[in-house]
């Protein structure tokens, strides 16, 4: 037998967007352990504004392991919260995701480095040079000297931990980064996004450093942060077609208000038809358009219609299990076929 380090992550009941919380217990394993193995555990939710003190306990209900290279025999358990009953509780809302294997999703998380309160390379006063170099761009002078070391740590964490990355670079504003995440089904990209932030936040730690979520954290020309989304049902992929999107595109703007609701935290701040986004209020979509709510993708029209397509709403600090939900809420409106 040996002794395996197991870190329970959940995310707890701040409005309106959760934030992760963390504890490790030691567990023996003849083996490396299988999800199937990781008991339940409980913490204190009177603590995490999720319970009363006078009936504080609440469960973590083990749904997803990923072995944590930054420990040794260690894992990193992502934990749904229950009530004590086996009931999920309110704040859950990975519980309210449909479970469809069929979706795909992929999230583009942007986000920023922050030291001393600015954004890495930012001088103590003023701002640096304008937007344009620092987009994928190399160099100390756009760089600096610690973000990329934080951005290739955090990928291979990501890797060993196995989540699916699709790809990172540096974004429009100095001191953005972006990250991609691909997963088939309704929880695999929105478990993995979640996990990548912690090993991100915590990964910080070390460097003194922190991330900052929040959509546009600079005011003024600098380019907010994003999460832009990318999904396909099975009909999308195998079928679509130009009078199934038309009709698909229909529902997305008759329900434009209850996207934006769970599109993420003072968002109006970020979408205002200006660097590269459509106005908050108002909803278009466009081939190769990223000034548009939803873009199709170059091929997506040659392709006949079929593909996938990306919601540009959602921003950085945006709880992924509450998009999937709406997006596919959505979907289901126009009344799919189910395809064999």
């Amino acid at each position: 037998m040996a002794k395996y380090k197991l870190e329970y992550i959940w995310l707890d009941g701040k409005t309106p967007i959760p934030e992760l919380r963390g504890k490790t217990t030691l567990k023996d394993f003849a083996t490396p352990p299988t999800l199937a193995d990781v008991p339940l555990w409980g913490f204190d939710g009177s603590s995490t504004m999720q319970a009363e003190g006078k009936s504080s306990d609440c469960i973590l209900k083990p749904v997803a392991l990923y072995p944590d290279a930054a420990r040794k025999s260690a894992y990193l358990v992502l934990s749904e919260v229950m009530h004590p009953d086996g009931t999920p509780h309110p704040s859950n809302m990975r519980a309210t995701a449909p479970d469809d294997p069929d979706m795909w999703f992929g999230f583009e998380q942007e986000y920023f480095l922050y030291k001393d309160g600015r954004p890495l390379g930012f001088p103590e006063a003023g701002f640096p040079g304008p937007q344009g170099p620092y987009y994928c761009g190399v160099g100390y002078k756009y760089m600096g000297s610690v973000a990329r070391t934080i951005v290739e740590e955090h990928l291979d964490l990501c890797l060993h931990a196995g989540i699916n990355h699709e790809g990172i670079n540096a974004e429009v504003a100095k001191g953005q980064w972006e990250f991609q995440i691909f997963g088939k089904g309704s929880h695999k990209a929105a478990d993995d996004l979640w996990i990548a932030r912690y090993l991100m936040m915590r990964l910080c730690e070390k460097y003194e450093v922190d991330v900052e979520w929040h959509c546009k954290p600079i005011r003024g020309d600098w380019n907010g942060s994003g999460m832009h989304t990318n999904f396909s049902s099975k009909y999308l992929r195998e079928v679509g077609g130009k009078e199934h999107f038309e009709v698909l595109m229909e529902a997305f703007a008759k329900n434009k208000e209850a996207h934006i609701a769970v599109y993420g935290p003072d968002n109006h701040l970020r979408l205002t038809g200006h660097h590269e986004t459509q106005s908050i209020d108002r909803f278009s979509y466009g081939l190769s358009d990223r000034g548009a709510s939803i873009r199709m993708p170059v091929n997506f029209i040659r392709n006949g219609y079929r593909g996938y397509l990306e919601d540009r709403r959602p921003n950085s600090e945006a709880d992924p299990y509450q998009i999937v939900s709406q997006i596919i809420k959505t979907i289901e409106s126009v009344g799919e076929p189910v395809l064999a």
